[in-house]
């Protein structure tokens, strides 16, 4: 079975759209018809089915593709310890982060010591770098632990603390820490309840009989905070990204034991082959002072 062909069979599952997958691809769309039809002469059954205007792949096409992923997983593993022997030290990282902030020393003290490596920093929920890690398409992850699965293996770096954050003019603004039940007192800006961070908050609220009520609802954090630097209302944001805001019009106060925390750490495949650039990445994350004052707590 060429290779040719299973590459050509992966871009339309990944598709389900045989134009699109012969424009990625850079072929005629007829060629591409041509070439899954040998592949399905060469296994004996069909491996897309067509609903309507939507292709499908057939019970058999979806057995092809999980073992086609593997394969190609295998062929890039080879391919890494290869590279690992000749001593090269080029290549790609892509990255699945809970927030880019948390890396922003590393990549610049990884990529002074390995800038012929590609970096690919996407930020991600939890549940999404896991499904890349499982899927094969991250290298590593840095997530929210505890993380249990039998196929990733999690290493902690650090505790992330929550604070809260509101403009320079609010009345809480001169306080050295604030208590969990003081903040139904005042306005909030929060992230939805899908967001790990609101749940940390929320669970922590609970346990003192406290229920938070946001005035809005918002899913990024400098949205957050902006609205705090203009005295809309306070945020609760993770210490680790308060401490990048250089902005006058706002204060952090850290919240008072129980505070709201959780380790993060970072994550990968247990089977994935940890080569020279990957274990160099490990080494500038597992670096306290890549982390910075903020993060001590851990």
């Amino acid at each position: 079975m060429e290779h040719r062909l299973l590459e050509y069979f992966v871009a339309v599952s990944e598709e389900l759209h045989f134009t699109k997958a012969a424009d990625k691809l850079n072929i005629s769309q007829p060629t591409l018809s041509q070439q899954i039809r040998l592949l399905e002469q060469e296994l004996g059954t069909p491996l897309f089915h067509r609903s309507g205007k939507k292709n499908f792949l057939t019970q058999a096409g979806q057995i092809l593709l999980e073992h086609t992923q593997r394969v190609f997983h295998e062929l890039d593993q080879a391919k890494l310890e290869i590279n690992e022997l000749a001593g090269v030290k080029r290549g790609k990282l892509t990255i699945g982060c809970s927030g880019n902030h948390l890396l922003l020393n590393t990549l610049i003290s990884f990529h002074r010591q390995f800038p012929g490596v590609e970096l690919t920093i996407t930020e991600l929920a939890t549940a999404e770098t896991c499904e890349g890690l499982l899927n094969n398409k991250l290298d590593l992850g840095i997530v929210f632990l505890p993380l249990r699965h039998e196929q990733l293996v999690s290493t902690p770096l650090y505790d992330e603390e929550l604070v809260l954050v509101v403009s320079s003019l609010h009345p809480f603004s001169g306080l050295q820490q604030i208590q969990l039940a003081q903040l139904s007192e005042i306005p909030l800006i929060l992230f939805p309840h899908k967001f790990l961070v609101r749940q940390m908050l929320d669970t922590a609220c609970t346990g003192i009989g406290t229920t938070l009520h946001p005035i809005m609802e918002l899913s990024t954090m400098e949205s957050q905070w902006q609205m705090a630097a203009h005295h809309i209302g306070g945020t609760v944001l993770p210490a680790s990204y308060a401490a990048t805001l250089r902005d006058t019009r706002i204060t952090m106060i850290p919240l008072a034991e129980p505070t709201p925390r959780q380790s993060v750490g970072f994550v990968h495949h247990k089977d994935m082959y940890i080569d020279s650039v990957i274990g160099a990445f490990i080494d500038h994350l597992t670096r306290k002072d890549n982390f910075g004052s903020a993060l001590s707590s851990g």
